[in-house]
């Protein structure tokens, strides 16, 4: 064999190689992206059931009933509504007065 046999027998041997390399390579890889859009599939899945149960979770209905049996809580109701001052005692607020009639629509003397 001559040398320049040899070198081209060197070289088809890398280039098989290199061909050989370069198919393992394009196979891990393309498992890796199965394996990464079977996750995103499996994300996605979550992520619509997490927001259905979220707005489930969240009916008003639901957070009453939750509220009333659970907590004890009751609606709020004026007759029961405290206001506070800023040191914490209890605010005196007069009710506000109901016209009579038309007295309202009549401009107070000094008001703007």
């Amino acid at each position: 064999m001559s040398r320049l046999d040899s070198l081209l027998l060197l070289i088809l041997v890398c280039c098989a190689l290199s061909v050989v390399n370069s198919t393992y390579q394009q196979r891990r890889v393309f498992v890796q992206l199965e394996h990464a859009q079977l996750l995103q599939r499996n994300l996605a899945q979550d992520w619509t059931r997490l927001q259905y149960e979220q707005s489930a979770l969240s009916k008003t209905s639901r957070v009453e009933e939750n509220s009333r049996n659970q907590l004890g809580m009751d609606a709020v109701a004026a007759g029961r509504t405290q206001y506070l001052n800023m040191d914490g005692s209890p605010a005196q607020i007069a009710p506000a007065p109901v016209p009579a009639s038309g007295a309202a629509a009549k401009a107070v003397p000094g008001s703007r």
